[in-house]
């Protein structure tokens, strides 16, 4: 788990070295605040972290204060509890919901369990054939149409196909971008209706994809999704591209949401579950002997 997130943050271990060569076994106060500002931490929070601290930081002080960040009462979601278990995929164009996809079935399919996608973003031809790509080429089947279909077709006929199959694991992509704010709303929050006349409580998890290399500005757009469907938990895309691995820090105390996993590379299998005292630990490890 280390070395995937070692090679996550590679990026932004390089600009934290920048302001702390060497490592240390204790750190001023402002070379801490340094470090946090360069991996992009809100300077809000980054002033609320170091409330407390003495002006010589060691290395059980300064994990104790930034774990804290993350002891926020989350709802996590068990995907065994429900069969078949919905989820559908949140996120804007270009922050790598398809991806992402792709590897979230492979890892159901690691773990034993049958998967079937629907092919949601009918709003972009090159959604669907990219997403029906990743399906042939991992072996599983998916639901989808031409471009300009309704999308909440696509999601009840995904789900009671998995229904009918028996399928533990049904995955829905969903469009990133209408021609205006209010109709992509409108189109996410009909689709989760549909989901419900489906199977009712579906969607089981609305996950929505940030963009890592965007770093804490992607917490506006959280926000505007949660408005608009109450997102239940975070997957944080392209870390491995950005120095911007801080941003989490941000992400979790302005969403106080579950972040279920992390991208860590283009492979299918490079995604893993976020926890948070090995990314702290990870930061740490770059600063204090």
């Amino acid at each position: 788990m280390l070395g995937f997130l070692k090679k996550a943050f590679g990026k932004t271990e390089e600009a934290i070295k920048e302001v702390v060569p060497e490592k240390k076994k204790t750190l001023e106060k402002e070379e801490l605040e340094e470090v946090l500002l360069e991996a992009d931490v809100n300077y809000e929070l980054i002033e609320r972290i170091l409330e407390g601290l003495p002006d010589t930081v060691n290395r059980i002080q300064a994990f104790n204060s930034l774990i804290s960040i993350f002891q926020y009462k989350a709802d996590w979601i068990d995907p065994n509890d429900h069969h078949p278990f919905v989820e559908m995929i949140i996120g804007v164009n270009g922050a790598g919901k398809t991806t992402t996809i792709a590897k979230l079935a492979r890892r159901y399919r690691n773990e034993g369990k049958s998967v079937i996608l629907g092919a949601g973003d009918t709003f972009r031809a090159a959604a669907i054939e990219q997403l029906s790509r990743w399906a042939e080429k991992l072996g599983i089947p998916i639901v989808a149409t031409r471009q300009g279909h309704d999308p909440s077709a696509v999601v009840y006929d995904t789900i009671k196909s998995a229904l009918s199959r028996r399928i533990d694991r049904v995955i829905i992509d969903t469009a990133g971008r209408l021609h205006t704010q209010t109709n992509l709303a409108e189109e996410l929050k009909k689709m989760v209706r549909v989901a419900d006349k489906a199977l009712p409580g579906a969607p089981h998890r609305k996950l929505l994809i940030l963009d890592g290399t965007q770093g804490s500005s992607t917490v506006n757009q959280a926000k505007a999704f949660d408005e608009m469907i109450d997102i239940d938990g975070i997957i944080i895309t392209k870390l491995d591209g950005t120095a911007k691995g801080g941003a989490i820090l941000t992400i979790a105390d302005e969403l106080h949401m579950p972040i279920y996993y992390i991208g860590t590379g283009e492979s299918p299998d490079d995604l893993v579950p976020f926890k948070a005292n090995e990314y702290v630990n990870m930061i740490l490890d770059e600063i204090y002997v």
